[in-house]
């Protein structure tokens, strides 16, 4: 049986999500909604490769939007709702946005976006009240929930974080095949991992919508025939209260969401079943030995670990296998091929630290709008990068140092602040760290260091040296931060990733990196 929409014919009363006010949606609702979409979106004019966007809280409705573009030939672009207004309306023009659909969460940034993106005042929709914006369930109430006709495959097309610059578009050509063999494709990663179809799984959402991984796996799971279970955001103990009431079996986290589960109180942790759980499947940063090795000791040989991009991937590293090898991202997947270059693309040896490439064979993408960033990012063999730098050992497993651009270049020396951030993060008074470098007249750079104590804990001097005594007997003395400034909350996004240039870019206003 192929994909969702089959799915939910055939079995309607099937548990399909969660919405973390705890509503439940059933396959069979959750297929007339989205139906609802296609056919209000076609009387509005859409047409097969055109795209519409979306800001919107998880829950139901991002699902909604994406099963409709995946079975109508559309494009779908969920866009962070944490973006400024004029961020958004950037992504909403370079997109070609037809349609644009939000919440009444966002009211105030939302339309400050959509009137400098010029959406057409017929083209704005929001669940919710919003002055300007038609109401969804008027925009869809007229409209039937039957299966649209002329179904074709659409797609997710992800904008990149714009760590370097302006988003772009990651974006692939549409499959030429109809939805329902394409959406049996979507399947494939979870083989990877070895979860399968149907079975009673359920995947626990813990990321916002807009992020390339929730969309793969969580919207993939619909595809798999698993119920998806929806958080509104990140919170560590009700995540473990969520994984014991709907007996989930798989997940996606990142690094920094283990930490703060481990930092939870013994007797939470203790007390919180977690024995239904199968696959928790992490990536986005590398994962400090110590937390993962905790998080092993906590929940048994179920995490899973991979290397990828909105771009594409990569590698996975099964728990058996990192227990082998610590620190790994794994080997490649079986469709793709890594490689490690210099700067001047030369393959380097086994063990040497250089520029990560990788080949998906068909998998290619462009970023939209942008041929220069798309061949930059491309060698003359089909592979891409996205900057990161790594080495494979003897057995082909990947290790990553940091990306290049976080690399600091202190004496002529190359020093990865995520090999010191995992050493910080040991110390139990610590709740999250970012390394970077600063200007230094002497060495061009110096390494800094920003810790967010622990809860309970008092940043004073005492914990300072604490640090640096810990870090003493972790780290060759070169990789010692010269400075450790403390910060309440570091910023990160609701995914987990560190917003390490908010913190880096006020030392180098008006002053270069070699990087």
């Amino acid at each position: 049986m192929a994909g969702f929409w089959q799915h939910a014919q055939a079995h309607p009363d099937d548990l399909a999500i969660v919405d973390p006010d705890g509503r439940e949606i059933t396959a069979g609702e959750l297929l007339g909604k989205a139906n609802q979409l296609v056919h209000a979106l076609r009387a509005l004019g859409l047409e097969p490769g055109d795209t519409f966007a979306a800001v919107l809280p998880n829950g139901h409705a991002p699902f909604v939007a994406l099963l409709a573009a995946q079975q109508a030939g559309w494009y779908y672009v969920p866009i962070n709702y944490r973006l400024a207004p004029p961020e958004i309306a950037y992504i909403l023009r370079d997109a070609e946005a037809k349609a644009f659909v939000t919440h009444e969460r966002y009211a105030v940034t939302v339309t400050a976006a959509a009137n400098e993106a010029e959406i057409a005042s017929s083209a704005r929709i929001a669940y919710g009240s919003i002055d300007g914006f038609l109401c969804y369930e008027e925009f869809v109430g007229g409209q039937s929930s039957e299966m649209p006709s002329d179904r074709a495959a659409g797609a997710a097309m992800h904008y990149t974080s714009g760590t370097t610059g302006f988003p772009k578009g990651v974006k692939r050509a549409l499959s030429p095949l109809d939805a329902d063999t394409t959406a049996e494709l979507f399947t494939f990663l979870f083989g990877l991992f070895g979860i399968p179809k149907g079975e009673g799984n359920v995947h626990l959402c813990t990321s916002p919508n807009y992020h390339t991984a929730v969309t793969t796996f969580a919207g993939n799971s619909l595809h798999m025939e698993h119920a998806v279970v929806c958080m509104d955001k990140w919170d560590p103990a009700e995540a473990l209260r969520l994984i014991e009431r709907y007996g989930c079996t798989h997940t996606h986290m990142v690094p920094t969401q283990f930490h703060r589960m481990l930092q939870l109180p013994d007797e939470v942790r203790a007390g919180a079943d977690v024995s239904s759980m199968r696959w928790a499947i992490h990536a986005a940063a590398p994962c400090p030995v110590d937390t993962k090795r905790k998080m092993l000791d906590w929940w048994g040989p179920v995490i899973w670990e991979y290397y990828a991009a909105t771009e594409g991937g990569g590698s996975i590293a099964p728990p058996d296998e990192w227990i082998k090898y610590p620190g790994t991202v794994g080997r490649a997947w079986p469709t793709s091929e890594l490689k490690i270059t210099d700067d001047d693309g030369n393959p380097l040896p086994t063990g040497e630290p250089g520029t990560v490439w990788m080949r998906m064979g068909t998998a290619a993408f462009e970023y939209k709008g942008d041929e220069a960033k798309t061949r930059k990012s491309h060698d003359a063999e089909g592979y891409f990068t996205v900057g990161d730098v790594g080495y494979l050992n003897e057995d082909g497993y990947l290790f990553l140092c940091d990306r290049k651009s976080d690399m600091i270049i202190a004496g002529g020396v190359n020093i990865y602040p995520a090999e010191i951030e995992a050493a910080i993060l040991e110390h139990p008074q610590v709740g999250d760290a970012a390394v970077f470098g600063v200007p230094d007249d002497d060495m061009g750079e110096r390494i800094h260091a920003v810790i967010e104590p622990a809860p309970g804990v008092t940043a004073d001097d005492a914990l300072r040296t604490s640090l640096r005594e810990h870090i003493e007997g972790r780290l060759a003395k070169f990789k010692w931060p010269r400075d450790i400034e403390f910060m309440d909350e570091l910023p990160r996004e609701p995914t987990g990733k560190l917003l390490k240039r908010t913190l880096r870019d006020p030392y180098w206003e008006g002053r270069d990196r070699a990087i």
